[in-house]
């Protein structure tokens, strides 16, 4: 598995909630059956917790070495999506924290996987009727 102690952080700037949203377009894996190589996006978004709370978020260049790190490792979609949401919300304590994987196509097949962590921030939650 990949080694999550090469991501970074630094302290969260602010003391109102915001939203960070990170989208690497050129992420790859490896089919865990085939070996041949998926290719995705992966969106990050997140509530950090506020500075007062001791905060944090995360620091891109460490993000970028840590996604590469998924390169060779054969793993099916839905465990990276959960490891990378795993990994993040261990480090980063954020109040929400989701990770959205879409998958180009393969067979006809396209994928998005979607995993969450937290209550959404208000902006991202779904109005009731």
């Amino acid at each position: 598995m990949v080694d999550a102690s090469i991501l970074e952080t630094f302290p969260t700037p602010s003391e109102t909630p915001f939203v960070i949203e990170h989208i690497a377009e050129e992420f790859t894996s490896r089919c865990p059956k085939t070996g041949h190589p998926d290719f995705g996006v992966v969106t990050l978004r997140y509530e950090p917790a506020l500075a007062s709370a001791g905060g944090v978020c995360v620091e891109l260049k460490s993000l970028k070495l840590y996604y590469q790190a998924y390169r060779e490792e054969g793993i099916f979609y839905e465990a990276v999506t959960n490891a990378i949401r795993d990994d993040l919300a261990a480090l980063l304590h954020p109040a929400w924290l989701q990770v959205i994987t879409s998958w180009k196509g393969r067979g006809g097949i396209r994928s998005e996987i979607r995993a969450t962590c937290g209550e959404p921030p208000m902006a991202y939650q779904t109005p009731t009727r």
